[in-house]
């Protein structure tokens, strides 16, 4: 495949409670070869949550990435938060998809609302008005008023809201097998299917008689 052909994506990790789902999507995007660059935007409270979940420090924020996947990096760069004159933060800089995982209640309200005072509310706000992918896998529970009416708005202005919500059909063993399928849905939200994904087939039954 071509370079030209390949995609590339935008990862912000905001403040939610989630961090093993980032990691998992950069894993996997990192080792993608339809994947020509990753752009990685932590905000200050994704950085506080990489730390108290996995035991992640910020330190010098350009091997942030390597630390996140434990090995070294070909495909992933960052980008400070604070930078709203980074590539993304343009219509003009080709991006083909952004997820944000896990997307705060902040976040999705910055985004819904057009607040882009930081650089992952201003390259989602990119995404939006450029049509392109946005995928918001928000992270709270219960939702309020507010949070579903953020949600609905963000989803009128073209965003995908996938909730983390986990699977139990693939009858998981471990958190990992969770991690994965739900982190392997949202990749295949930004067209980027994964093998590793479960997919329903129907019950043994079913299969039985259509056969």
């Amino acid at each position: 495949m071509a370079e030209t052909q390949k995609q590339i994506v935008t990862v912000g990790v905001t403040g939610a409670s989630g961090a093993i789902l980032a990691q998992k999507a950069l894993v996997l995007l990192e080792e993608d070869s339809r994947v020509a660059r990753v752009h990685l935007v932590v905000t200050e409270a994704g950085q506080r949550l990489l730390m108290e979940e996995l035991g992640i420090t910020s330190g010098d924020l350009k091997q942030l990435p390597s630390r996140i996947l434990g090995r070294a990096t070909t495909r992933i760069e960052i980008l400070p938060n604070k930078d709203v004159g980074a590539s993304i933060a343009s219509g003009s800089y080709a991006v083909d998809s952004m997820i944000v995982i896990p997307c705060s209640m902040n976040t999705l309200g910055a985004i819904a609302n057009g607040m882009s005072e930081d650089l992952v509310a201003r390259a989602a706000d990119v995404m939006l008005k450029e049509n392109r992918k946005l995928v918001l896998c928000v992270r709270d529970t219960p939702f309020n008023r507010v949070h579903l009416e953020n949600m609905l708005r963000a989803q009128q202005a073209g965003a995908v809201i996938m909730p983390v919500v986990p699977a139990f059909y693939h009858h998981p063993k471990t958190i990992a097998d969770l991690v994965t399928q739900y982190v392997c849905r949202v990749l295949a939200q930004i067209g980027l299917p994964q093998e590793e994904m479960y997919r329903w087939a129907g019950t043994p039954a079913a299969r039985k008689a259509e056969a």
